[in-house]
């Protein structure tokens, strides 16, 4: 197609002017024109004929259309080609460079954006707002304080800092670097505040981390709509994942927030309405209100890869596995939305949880074909679940024979792999591997190979991976890696020496330290140790059901029925009830749960048919008769 009839076809409404002469199409407005074009409809095949074009007609040193160009190669991803146009430019004015500084850094080359931003320097070009507010951000986006104090520093000495938009850039890299103090002092110092001043100073005290802030964070909040300025779709979008952690119990800041959504009309629709409704998504689910989050994402009038991925993630979280496998087929045959790479590592788990081996391979089997199994999350998900439905040899083909630079959690997940088999050798022997290869362990590859040790009875070099990495790294040990060392010993049938470990622990012996002592001295017989762990655990969970059902027991084994009453009275008294125990099992697709003494199933009367026949086989009472089968 010529650069004739793309002309015409850029005329909108049936009223525009037609570009039907050489001389119209060649002049500088309409070479813009098409330009803007390009970029409008995503073309880069008119954009390089554009530039073509002002290469034959020797318009190259035109301003304003290599301004354009650059941009437009830029919009492409095509960053060489912009820096062709900016490299064969005479006279490179502060416009051009901007373009150029603000192309990289839109395509994730931000320490190249900064070396452009000292060359026009060197350059004696001054930079202007435009400039210094990119660059503010390119030093955010790498992290870079020093770098980030420069352009400040550049900011003061030309006046820019006084500049609305600079100075919220500022904040934004003050805040992204860790320093909320220079971010607060920005934002007192600003004559003229937006809303854009204002989310920049609740970004950084959103992402400190520091738990402390979070009542002058909503503090802040207030004060934004006192000063007359309202919430906007990007302020919530960083309110939301705070408000399900809320600890005071004061306030729902989730739900105000909603409302505020609601009456604002901010959410349930499209565009960057998505976006706030995955946030609502996510904050229902993680607050455990999954319901809720469900009602949220069936009133969205169109849903994205990323509500339909918040919504899964909920279900898989809150344990509902079939409904989240449910809803990942609903995305691609009811919407036709492809699943990404996070949704992919969603869904996972619940293949994990429902030993569903097939629909993970199929998982498995869809990443390959989306070319989409290079990701490191995705690998260490696939090894999690392969070993947790029973399929070490995939796991082992996946770590051992793909390339992908593997993380601690590779290693931990492969570790944790043998141990979930009972191969505590060969746990040690990858442990010690990743050692030698300069890998450092953490809290969670520790508690994988010291339960590996455990199951396997390795308890000499279970101590040994202790002390050498308590010693040696530096990390501090947790109730789950005490709780690990007390397991191995108490299974060894060493539960004096257990119990003088949790006495000596530098931290406090929390449940699953005093559940594995539990374990230890059910195995071995020894009832003084379960009545003592018993009555520490009733202290530490006094609401625990299963706690006081277990020591119940324990007593009526040794007919103690004044302990057994009383327990039973405390019980009553609580209102406490042991939740029914479940299994389930796939067959052709679909599971089947069960729970104890559960008659809902439609096959109920069947199953517990097999099951006398089976117990009266078993007691040698006769052949079983399949003939109801």
């Amino acid at each position: 197609m010529n650069l004739h009839l793309l002309a015409r076809k850029a005329s909108s409404g049936g009223t525009s002017r037609y570009y039907s002469s050489a001389t119209a199409l060649d002049s500088p407005l309409s070479l813009l024109h098409l330009l803007y074009l390009s970029t409008t409809h995503y073309s880069l095949h008119l954009a390089k004929q554009t530039h073509a074009r002002i290469i034959s007609i020797g318009f190259t040193q035109n301003p304003f259309l290599a301004t354009k160009l650059v941009s437009a190669y830029a919009a492409f991803g095509y960053v060489t080609g912009s820096k062709l146009v900016f490299e064969l430019m005479e006279d490179k004015n502060v416009c051009l460079w901007n373009s150029l500084i603000n192309g990289y850094a839109k395509n994730g080359a931000n320490y190249e954006a900064f070396d452009l931003f000292n060359g026009m320097c060197r350059s004696n070009v001054l930079p202007d707002d435009f400039t210094l507010a990119t660059v503010s951000k390119v030093a955010g986006e790498i992290g870079d304080l020093n770098v980030g104090k420069l352009v400040h520093s550049k900011s003061i000495q030309s006046g820019s800092v006084l500049d609305t938009v600079v100075a919220n850039s500022l904040m934004s890299m003050y805040g992204k670097c860790g320093e909320l103090g220079e971010t607060r002092k920005l934002f007192d110092e600003i004559p003229r505040r937006n809303a854009g001043s204002w989310n920049a100073l609740i970004a950084g005290y959103a992402n400190s981390g520091d738990c402390s802030l979070r009542n002058d964070l909503w503090e802040i909040v207030k004060c934004m709509q006192i000063d007359g300025m309202k919430l906007d779709g990007f302020t919530i979008s960083m309110l939301l994942p705070l408000s399900g952690l809320e600890e005071t119990g004061k306030w729902d800041y989730g739900r105000e927030l909603h409302c505020y959504i609601l009456k604002n009309g901010l959410g349930m629709g499209c565009g960057s309405d998505v976006h706030l409704d995955s946030c609502l998504i996510d904050m229902y689910s993680r607050s455990n209100k999954v319901v809720t989050g469900r009602n949220v994402f069936d009133r969205m009038k169109c849903r994205n890869v990323y509500a339909w991925t918040a919504m899964i993630n909920g279900y898989v979280d809150k344990g509902d596995l079939d409904e989240a496998l449910s809803l990942f087929r609903d995305m691609q045959v009811r919407d036709g939305i492809e699943p990404n790479k996070v949704s992919l590592v969603s869904v996972l788990p619940a293949c994990s949880s429902l030993a569903g081996l097939m629909a993970g391979k199929q998982i498995h089997g869809y990443a390959i074909r989306k070319d989409m199994n290079h990701d490191v999350a995705l690998y260490n998900a696939l090894i999690d679940m392969y070993s947790k439905c029973g399929s070490l040899n995939c796991a082992k083909q996946i770590f051992y024979n793909s390339f992908f630079l593997k993380d601690a959690i590779s290693w931990s997940s492969m570790i944790n792999a043998y141990g979930l088999h009972g191969k505590g050798e060969e746990a040690v022997s990858l442990y010690d591997q990743m050692l030698w290869q300069g890998s450092k362990p953490d809290m969670i590859t520790l508690v994988g190979v010291l339960s590996a040790c455990c199951r396997s009875g390795l308890v000499n070099e279970g101590l040994s991976i202790y002390n050498s990495v308590i010693n040696k790294y530096g990390i501090k040990p947790t109730a789950e890696i005490c709780a690990c060392v007390v397991d191995m010993l108490g299974r060894s049938g060493q539960l004096d020496r257990a119990l003088e470990f949790i006495k000596t622990m530098s931290v406090e012996p929390g449940p699953s330290v005093w559940g594995a002592l539990i374990n230890g001295s059910v195995m071995h017989g020894n009832i003084e140790m379960q009545e003592l762990a018993y009555s520490f655990l009733i202290q530490l969970e006094p609401e625990n059901p299963s706690n006081y059902i277990s020591l119940s027991n324990l007593h009526a084994s040794s007919k103690r029925w004044d302990a057994v009453a009383e327990l039973r009275k405390v019980m009553k008294e609580k209102g406490l009830r042991k939740t029914p125990g479940c299994s389930w099992i796939s067959i052709n697709g679909k599971t089947h749960c069960f729970s104890v003494a559960d008659k809902a199933h439609p096959y109920a009367n069947l199953t517990y048919q097999m099951l006398d026949d089976l117990i009266s086989t078993m007691k040698g009472a006769g052949p079983i008769d399949f003939e109801y089968f």
